[in-house]
């Protein structure tokens, strides 16, 4: 696997990057593990900042992980930003998945300690209706034993009217769930024209 590397941050619709491969994108509410999820694929510990202050992630940031571009979204539903941020980052999402035909698959990142949230379902509903794919990850999973973790994963599942073959546990810290997810992401790249 080739060296992933940052490629660019994009704070408006005029510099979202045009991919030229596949481009998976990483969303998720605000503390959800994304950029964990990124440094594990990348197997890196610094390639995404990691933070413990929800909402630091303000930017489109974007990955080339060689057969693949990632693109890591700003995350949703933090509480601790004014209205006007929100509406900010809204607005850059929704201007983003616009763009759908960029777009090969979405990885919707959820704690899978925590019940899906209205925002959660709301984004889920989105991508229902804009027909955009999308794999749900349960994030944390280390966090819980493996039968609490299969338990959780039916109750994530059935939140969002998904069956079970459509989250995957991942955990960031133990690696656990690595090799189903670089299993999906060669699909999507394989199915990508």
């Amino acid at each position: 696997m080739v060296a992933a590397k940052f490629v660019a941050s994009a704070a408006a619709e005029a510099q979202f990057l045009r991919p030229d491969k596949p481009m998976i994108a990483v969303c998720g509410r605000s503390n959800a593990g994304k950029s964990t999820l990124i440094n594990l694929l990348a197997g890196q510990k610094k390639l995404a900042r990691t933070s413990a202050d929800p909402g630091r992630t303000r930017l489109v940031n974007y990955f080339d992980f060689g057969t693949f571009l990632l693109a890591d979204l700003p995350g949703y539903g933090y509480a601790a930003v004014s209205k006007a941020e929100k509406a900010r980052w809204a607005g850059m999402l929704d201007r983003f998945f616009a763009r759908k035909e960029d777009i090969a698959h979405v990885f919707v990142l959820s704690d899978i300690r925590r019940d899906p949230t209205e925002d959660d379902l709301q984004m889920i509903a989105y991508l229902n209706y804009h027909i955009i794919p999308f794999t749900v990850l349960a994030t944390k999973s280390d966090k819980l034993s493996r039968m609490k973790v299969k338990e959780r994963l039916r109750i994530v599942a059935n939140a969002y009217g998904l069956g079970e073959g459509n989250v995957i546990a991942v955990s960031g810290l133990t690696g656990s769930g690595k090799e189903e997810l670089l299993a999906k992401i060669a699909a999507i790249v394989a199915c990508s024209p």
